[in-house]
C-alpha cells in the first residue's frame, strides 16, 4: 500500500466514520438518560434522510429540508417513546430495550411501503467537485457530515457541563429516584432526551443522503455500526461516541485496503466482540451505575 493509498483510505474512513459517530451519539443520548439502548436509531437516520428527500422532491430549498426532517423526527422519537417504551416503564429495562427492536421493524416496513424499495439521492450542500488533500481526494459533503459532528460533540458537552437542565438529566441518569425528589420531572427528561436523539439522528440522515444514496433497508446496518461505535468510545460519553465512530470508519477502511473489501461489515462486529471481551465500558465510557 502506497502513502496516497494510505490517506485515500483514511479519508474513506473519516467519511464513513463521521456517519457512524452522528448514529452512535443517538444511542449515547438515550442510554445516558434511561439506560436504554435504542436499536431503532438507525431507523431514525434512515428516516431523516427519507424525509429530507421527500421535502426536496416537494421543492423545498435544502436548508428547509434540513429543518423539516429535523423537526418530523424529532416528534417521531417522542412518539415512539410515548407509545412503545412509556407504558412497559415498570417491566425493566430489557423489556423496553426489546420494544425499540419491534420498533425498528416497524419503522422499516413502514418506510418500505411509503417510498418503496429502491434507494433515493440528495443534491450535495455545496456541489460534487472533490477536494484534493495531497493526492487523495474527498467530497465536500463529507466536511459537512465531519463538521457536523464536531458541532453536535460541543454543544453536547456543553450543554451537559454548563446548563441547568443538563445536570438534571445527568442527575436522573445516575438516580432517576433522588432526581424526583430534588423536584426534576424524569418524564420530562427522557421526553426531552428522544427529541434531541430523533434531531440528531434526523440531522445525520440528511447529511449522508447526498454520499450514498438513502433507502429503507440502511438503517439496519447504520443501527448495528453505529451501537458498535457507541460500544467502542463508551456508552454514556458523548466525546467517546464520536472517537469509537470515527476509529471504527477508519479501522473498516485500512480493512478495506489491507485484506478485502467483503469483510468490511464483519470488521465492526469483531472490534465490538473485542470490546466487550476486553473492555466492557469502551475507551471512555465510565463504570455502569446501578440503579436499582
Amino acid at each position: 500500500m502506497t502513502f496516497d493509498q494510505f490517506l485515500q483510505y483514511i479519508l474513506s474512513g473519516i467519511t464513513s466514520g463521521s456517519v457512524y459517530a452522528l448514529t452512535a451519539v443517538g444511542f449515547t443520548l438515550v442510554f445516558s438518560a434511561t439506560q436504554i439502548i435504542n436499536f431503532a436509531q438507525g431507523q431514525m437516520v434512515m428516516l431523516g434522510g427519507m424525509m429530507g428527500i421527500t421535502l426536496h422532491e416537494a421543492g423545498l430549498p435544502l436548508w428547509a429540508c434540513f429543518i423539516g426532517a429535523v423537526a418530523v423526527v424529532a416528534i417521531v422519537s417522542v412518539g415512539m417513546e410515548e407509545i412503545a417504551i412509556r407504558p412497559l416503564l415498570r417491566k425493566g429495562v430489557l423489556t423496553q430495550i426489546i420494544a425499540t427492536v419491534g420498533a425498528s421493524f416497524i419503522f422499516e416496513t413502514a418506510a418500505m411501503l411509503i417510498w418503496g424499495r429502491d434507494a433515493k439521492p440528495l443534491p450535495p450542500f455545496t456541489g460534487e467537485t472533490p477536494i484534493a488533500i495531497g493526492r487523495a481526494t474527498v467530497v465536500p459533503q463529507t466536511l459537512w457530515v465531519v463538521g457536523l459532528s464536531i458541532v453536535v460533540v460541543v454543544a453536547l458537552t456543553i450543554f451537559y457541563r454548563k446548563s441547568l437542565y443538563g445536570t438534571a438529566i445527568r442527575g436522573c441518569a445516575v438516580n432517576p429516584e433522588a432526581a424526583r425528589l430534588q423536584g426534576i420531572s424524569y418524564r420530562r427528561v427522557v421526553v426531552f432526551t428522544f427529541a434531541l436523539t430523533g434531531a440528531v439522528a434526523a440531522a445525520a440522515g440528511v447529511m449522508i443522503a447526498p454520499i450514498s444514496f438513502m433507502g429503507y433497508a440502511n438503517g439496519t446496518m447504520l443501527g448495528l455500526k453505529g451501537f458498535a461505535a457507541a460500544t467502542l468510545g463508551g456508552l454514556g460519553n458523548p466525546v467517546g461516541a464520536v472517537l469509537g465512530g470515527f476509529l471504527l470508519g477508519i479501522v473498516e477502511a485500512l480493512g478495506v485496503g489491507v485484506v478485502s473489501a467483503g469483510y468490511k461489515d464483519a470488521i465492526a462486529f469483531v472490534i465490538l466482540l473485542l470490546v466487550l471481551f476486553l473492555r466492557p465500558a469502551g475507551l471512555m465510557g465510565a463504570k455502569v451505575v446501578n440503579r436499582q
